[in-house]
């Protein structure tokens, strides 16, 4: 049987779908704990020979609305995340997160990606040296001014998300860490609902354009629920610590990977003219 011609990729080999199914797995885990596991599922569906980049990101986002919903609702009967805050900042990252898609259409996100290379090596320097961030909640605002934070958040991440995507619970969670000033795994449940109002909103632009594959996307949807389940699980049952450590490992891989983004794109291009 040609798994190929089944889903609609007629160079997928069974090979490589067990590979990405797996990277789907994985990626499934790593968002239910901190984020970032774009850099696991995209990277792996853009190995497939004939995939139109635009194929791969509608279904990525495809199989990340599934697994951040298991996420999403695991965190909320486990942590008792603050749905006051959660909620109304992620119907604005949703808005945000479509508008990211659209401007995504007609500008390279390549011009976005060394000031997010910036942005992310401020972030694990500041994690890395402040041992005792996010190992309680002390909100930095109250009452309007939270959640005035929280919504300026909401709506620059969740354009990022439509733009460019990978990473973006990463820099959900610092961002509640940081500016709001919830713990590690508070920041990591409302990261999720979050998370997941994005991914739907990147969705909502790609479903017209018939970008999604539909079939394929759900077998990786399947793994990807598996991942977050499992990884959401253990973040609530190891707690803030656990999150931070691989919070930071998590960080240092997606400067890696948008660096070499950044150096193929943007400074080899520059050097050989």
């Amino acid at each position: 049987m040609d798994i190929g011609t089944i889903l609609g990729l007629e160079q997928l080999s069974w090979e490589m779908l067990a590979i990405i199914v797996v990277a789907a797995f994985a990626a499934g885990w790593i968002d239910a704990v901190v984020g970032g596991g774009g850099l696991l599922q995209l990277p792996a569906l853009l190995l497939i020979p004939g995939i139109a980049p635009v194929q791969a990101l509608a279904t990525n986002k495809l199989a990340s609305v599934f697994g951040t919903a298991t996420s999403s609702a695991t965190y909320y009967r486990r942590a008792k995340p603050d749905i006051r805050t959660a909620l109304p900042m992620a119907g604005i990252a949703l808005a945000g997160s479509f508008g990211g898609a659209a401007v995504a259409t007609v500008l390279p996100a390549a011009a976005f990606k060394p000031i997010i290379v910036v942005a992310l090596l401020a972030v694990a320097l500041f994690t890395a040296f402040r041992p005792q961030l996010g190992a309680a909640t002390a909100l930095r605002f109250s009452g309007h001014r939270h959640h005035v934070a929280a919504g300026a958040a909401g709506l620059v991440i969740g354009f990022y998300d439509g733009l460019i995507g990978p990473g973006t619970g990463t820099f959900l969670v610092i961002t509640l860490v940081a500016l709001l000033g919830y713990d590690f795994l508070q920041s990591s449940a409302k990261a999720k609902i979050v998370n997941l109002a994005t991914n739907l909103g990147a969705l909502l632009l790609f479903i017209p354009h018939g970008s999604v594959l539909w079939l394929f996307g759900g077998i990786l949807a399947v793994a990807n629920v598996a991942g977050s389940y499992l990884g959401s699980r253990m973040a609530i049952s190891r707690g803030s610590t656990f999150i931070r450590v691989v919070f930071l490992v998590v960080v240092v891989l997606l400067i890696g990977k948008l660096g070499v983004d950044v150096w193929n794109e943007n400074i080899a291009p520059a050097l050989a003219s």
